[in-house]
């Protein structure tokens, strides 16, 4: 492996020290210098594209050439005729200037090649082709090889440092816009341009009145033979293990026509290659935002997901996965627009862990504990939204979607604790919610426009949970304080939850547009929210009767039955004004807050009145280049399982009570950031300082059982300010065929804990280093080399820890004899902490494929994954009692063979 690295940077380094440079300024007849002009240099003797340049605000441009080559040079720019030359290089740099003249009639050059990147107002349009090199096979592969593109760790596109909201196939949308998706299936051979649609408004009447600057869309283009026909891909393949026989099927569907469009994902496959996550599921948002996201207000209705353990980095020790998924759209008259989407994933995962726990302040007889699970998850997911959007004009649009979302899960888990013993866990769910969502936008004339948002969410949730504690001795102090019945061969306890919410979100938005340079909104508001909570704590005796017994802590309470209602009525003003290069936008809310919570026939009220002030201004120093600085001040609720005072069993070692007397929590937010995107020389700067400090926040204080890792804990407004600060910053530059970025990441997060009613401060330091270097030949093989180094520093109070990662991986592919592909991933991770290494890890995947030719329908393929057989690797968590280091066991070497077939 070090070989080929080696042969590989040399290839790289003799490429680059065999060019020489091209530069020079294009300017119109009248002497203005152009920017965004289009240079491109075609080889006379292969008729190749060797290079190409877009001129910068100054109308310079700079080209990489080979050395005593001869080129025809163009120099295109819109409205003007392309001006064309012939140009012989030798061994040192040439510097020439273009003169282009305005003419409305057709080029009498005619362009050989289309330009690999043009520019049109807010949209750079790429053409695929320009950069593909033959090895890719998804959307992903393609738009890793734009300048300016990237695919960051969780999947996502970000372009110019900014994550993509949406994406679009001929203008429709692709998944509500889902990213990944789309990345992960559209097959690249489909792709012709890539459009990035800056500044981008859902709304295009809203355009002019609200900030889309940090908005960004992608939209693909298909090639010719790709529309009005299906198109797409069939993947099956099959392999052995020591375990199983493997199997893998995965038949990817599309057609797009003016007038509709059909899109169908499957995937089964036991290989490890997941889909769609539980995290993909969660965040998925179909498109859906709250109305009053801009308000001030944060309201919490809670989390009652499982406690699922992660797969880390799509690793396990098994995973099988089902996947099915469908997306259409229609357009029956140019005013009606009907879309929606189907989405049902299965998983069976098998994981086991083995973690040590250092518990906060180890002064305060809280022992440290080191933990085994083997676990057993099994996941049905399914998600289904309907969309209407008509617009009979330019002045009117209405919108209604529909989402509803159904799931049954669960999670078996035998588990070991040095503390505690021997535990056998089972958790269930399977919870509800459907999400309506009404918008109307209205016009009046160029002054006057209106939105209305309305959006209804209804959610049940029905968590279930259930220990079985085979060492009662080292348990009795819990049993005693749940009052559970010591007469049995075991402690068998359960929790039943029950969480029922509905809220509306509605808002009245006017913008009075006073002059080209300012504009005033006004928002009326409100938020009507209502959630009921039960709960109660049972016991299973071993005639498997139901034991409900009374808890000798807590007052003698463990059952809950509450009712939460919060409701706020707001009224928003900003006002925003354009001067130079800057953009002001101050505004504030003013809210009016009720928030009532019933149980036990006791009624607690909080009424109270606040003003949130906010202000933005942006300073846009160059078309991409910009200074942004926000301000925000938030109102923060909780949901109601933080006010219902019964006893909840969190878990075997977790209880928990309610504050039926809590109030709001207060928080201020700043936030700074600097953005440049140089595409004279694809040079990508990025930075952001993020300040944020909470008032009056909810806080548990825990109470541990002497010389136990069972707490107990309760909720209360802490006194003590919490403070988190993030830095971020990376740097991006092309240098020829070289993509070279340098990334840093720092977090510090300063919060109060309170255990064993002692008050410490909880210090959490994260720092993460990126360095990459990639190539982007056409024909040569290509690499890419990365660097992490990841420090986590964790400072409890009288506890201590520091964990070190570091990770250097390198990627290769090659297009061999125009037929053969070959792609391998290495990567080796070293796990530390203070004391030296707890584990260091290797991962190595290889494929080689054959496909006759581009236009092949078949291709063979050979895929090993995990050729080292690693069995595990580790990671680090830390929470507000604990840090924790894990280590966490994976799948072993896969060997596959797939065929694939293109339709």
């Amino acid at each position: 492996m070090k070989f080929k690295i080696a042969l590989l940077l040399l290839l790289v380094t003799s490429s680059l020290f065999s060019q020489i440079k091209l530069e020079g300024v294009v300017k119109d007849s009248t002497g203005i210098l152009l920017e965004l002009a289009n240079v491109v240099a075609i080889n006379q003797e292969t008729k190749a594209l060797d290079s190409y340049g877009i001129t910068n605000n100054e109308g310079r441009y700079k080209l990489n050439l080979k050395k005593n080559t001869s080129y025809k040079i163009q120099v295109s720019y819109i409205g003007t005729k392309t001006s064309e030359e012939q140009l012989e290089t030798k061994e040192k740099a040439i510097t020439k200037n273009f003169i282009l003249q305005y003419d409305n009639a057709l080029d009498e050059v005619e362009l050989v090649y289309e330009m690999p990147v043009t520019v049109k107002g807010d949209t750079i349009v790429y053409n695929a082709d320009s950069f593909n090199r033959g090895t890719e096979r998804k959307l992903e592969d393609v738009l890793e090889n734009l300048p300016g593109v990237e695919i960051n760790d969780d999947g996502d596109v970000e372009v110019e440092g900014k994550v993509v909201s949406k994406v679009m196939v001929e203008g429709k949308d692709f998944f509500d816009g889902d990213s990944k998706l789309a990345t992960k299936n559209i097959p690249s051979n489909a792709v012709d341009k890539v459009e990035v649609l800056k500044n981008y408004a859902e709304v295009g009447q809203l355009r002019g009145v609200t900030n889309n600057q940090d908005n960004i869309a992608l939209n693909i283009k298909l090639k010719e033979g790709k529309k009005n026909f299906w198109f797409g891909n069939i993947k099956a393949g099959g392999g052995a293990s020591n375990k199983n026989e493997l199997y893998l099927f995965q038949p990817k569907l599309f057609y797009y026509s003016p007038e509709y469009s059909v899109n169908v994902i499957t995937d089964l496959n036991n290989l490890g290659e997941i889909a769609f996550t539980r995290r993909d599921y969660f965040n998925f948002t179909g498109g859906f935002r709250n109305p009053s996201r801009q308000s001030g207000t944060n309201i919490n209705l809670g989390s009652n997901n499982l406690g699922f353990l992660m797969v880390q980095n799509n690793r396990a020790k098994d995973i099988n996965t089902k996947f099915g998924a469908a997306n259409f759209s229609w357009s029956p008259n140019k005013a009606l627009d009907l879309s929606g989407f189907a989405i049902f994933s299965n998983s069976k995962t098998e994981l086991q862990e083995n973690k040590g726990v250092q518990y906060t302040n180890p002064d305060l007889g809280i022992p440290d504990e080191t933990t085994e699970s083997n676990t057993i998850q099994r996941s049905d997911l399914g998600m289904l939204k309907l969309s209407a959007k008509y617009k009979p004009n330019t002045n009117n649009q209405l919108d209604y979607d529909i989402l509803g979302r159904v799931s049954k899960e669960s999670q078996d888990q035998g588990f070991f604790s040095s503390i505690i013993g021997n535990i056998d866990q089972l958790e269930t769910s399977s919870p509800y919610s459907i999400n309506q969502n009404l918008n109307y936008y209205y016009t009046l004339d160029d002054t006057n426009i209106f939105a209305f948002e309305v959006q209804h969410l209804l959610q049940d949730e029905d968590p279930f949970y259930n220990a079985t504690l085979d060492d009662k001795a080292n348990y009795n102090g819990t049993a005693n304080n749940l009052g559970l019945d010591g007469a049995q061969l075991d402690y068998n306890i359960a929790q039943d939850k029950r969480v029922k919410s509905n809220q509306v979100d509605a808002k009245l938005d006017y913008w009075n547009v006073l002059n080209n340079k300012s504009d005033i909104n006004f928002t009326l508001g409100t938020i009507l929210s209502s959630q009921q909570f039960d709960s109660n704590i049972f016991q299973f005796l071993d005639d498997n009767s139901r034991f409900d017994p009374t808890p000798t802590i807590n007052n003698g309470v463990d059952t809950n039955a509450i009712k939460y209602n919060f409701s706020d009525v707001y009224l928003g003003v900003h006002y925003r004004l354009k001067s130079g290069v800057f953009t002001f936008t101050p505004g504030f809310s003013a809210h009016v807050y009720s928030a009532k919570n019933t149980q036990f026939n006791n009624r607690i009220v909080d009424n109270f009145f606040r003003l949130l002030p906010d202000f933005n201004m942006r300073m846009q120093l160059k078309k991409s280049e910009q200074i942004v600085l926000n301000y925000k001040m938030q109102t923060q609720f909780t949901d109601v399982s933080k006010f219902a005072s019964g006893l909840v069993l969190n878990n075997y070692n977790a209880l928990f009570s309610g504050n039926p007397d809590l109030e709001s929590a207060l928080s201020h937010n700043l936030n700074l950031s600097y953005f440049s995107f140089n595409m004279f020389n694809y040079t990508n700067v990025f930075a952001n300082i993020n300040y944020n400090k909470s008032i009056d926040n909810i806080r548990n204080i825990s109470v541990f059982e002497p010389g136990s890792v069972v707490r107990v804990s309760s909720t209360f407004n802490s006194s003590f300010a919490d403070e988190s600060l993030s830095v971020n910053g990376r740097f991006e530059r092309t240098f020829g065929k070289l993509k070279a970025n340098l990334r840093g990441n720092f977090n510090y997060s300063k919060f109060n804990q309170f255990v064993q009613n002692v008050q410490s401060i909880n210090e959490s330091f994260s720092q993460t280093y990126r360095a990459g270097l990639r190539t982007n030949f056409r024909s040569a093989p290509n690499i890419d080399l990365r660097y992490l180094y990841r420090i986590q520093d964790n400072n409890q109070g009288a506890s201590t820890t520091k964990f070190v990662t570091k990770t250097p991986s390198v990627e290769a592919d090659a297009l061999i004899l125009k037929s053969f592909t070959f792609k391998t991933d290495y990567s080796y991770n070293n796990f530390s902490d203070a004391s030296g290494t707890i584990n260091s890890y290797e991962f190595l995947n290889a494929s080689l494929s054959y496909r006759k030719d581009k236009d092949a329908k078949l291709e063979y393929e050979i895929k090993a994954t995990n050729l080292f057989d690693t069995k595990s690797q580790n990671n680090s968590n830390t929470t507000n009692i604990s840090v924790s280091a894990a280590e966490y066991y994976i799948q072993p070497l896969f060997l596959s063979f797939r065929l694939r077939y293109e339709l």
